[in-house]
């Protein structure tokens, strides 16, 4: 499960890239209730939902998703390209601050719930983050991919997996109470569809090209639907 504990190789921040910063949060907001404020640098903001910072959006030609993992310690690069093509970030908790000011919510509706690295080579791509990252990785009967957690914490830290792909892509997923009612609000890649013991998933695509997910995860279903 993704939490706020930012130990390192955690899931702590992720960007949306694109070239239209109000299209964006416009986009995002009908589809997944977010708001959005503006920071200093031209582009650049935060993603909120219920008042908590949830992704950042920086300017960029080629839009995607980026994912920041939490670093040990000083002296890592901020961004990376692995030998795949995906690009990942490197993301230190700032000087001063209890949490590092990373993600204020995760795995709640509205908020980063899973990951997913799409990957043309599966096994090279596990060996990559877990020298970069010291993740611990792990195979389920009958479940496709091999499935993350950082180094040391139990089966409940999982919060993703690697799965085969012609291309590679860091593909987040949001909880959202209604998968259908966010799949009718945006292009769909996989319409929605449950999954056993994981809850119904869609795959969608912003107005830039980037794509994403939602998922009702089963640890929701006691929620009401919007």
């Amino acid at each position: 499960m993704i939490t706020t504990e930012f130990v390192p190789g955690a899931p702590a921040w992720l960007e949306l890239g694109s070239s239209d910063e109000a299209a964006a949060a416009e986009f995002y907001g009908a589809v997944l209730g977010w708001g959005y404020h503006p920071v200093d640098s031209p582009g650049g903001g935060v993603f909120t939902c219920g008042g908590l910072a949830v992704a950042g959006h920086v300017s960029a030609q080629a839009a995607s998703w980026t994912v920041h993992f939490a670093a040990s310690g000083p002296g890592a690069a901020p961004r990376l390209t692995d030998p795949h093509g995906a690009d990942v970030g490197v993301w230190m908790a700032e000087a001063g601050t209890p949490s590092g000011a990373g993600l204020g919510a995760v795995s709640s509706p509205g908020s980063l719930t899973w990951l997913e690295l799409h990957s043309p080579a599966p096994s090279a791509s596990a060996a990559f983050y877990r020298a970069l990252f010291g993740w611990e990785i792990e195979l389920i009967p009958g479940a496709p991919g091999q499935f993350l957690r950082p180094a040391g914490t139990g089966p409940g830290r999982m919060f993703g997996a690697i799965v085969a792909d012609t291309q590679a892509f860091w593909l987040p997923y949001f909880e959202v109470a209604d998968v259908d009612q966010a799949a009718a609000s945006a292009p769909v890649l996989l319409a929605p569809h449950d999954l056993d013991d994981v809850g119904r998933i869609a795959v969608l695509v912003d107005p830039f090209g980037a794509r994403f997910g939602v998922m009702r995860s089963v640890t929701t279903e006691s929620l009401p639907k919007s």
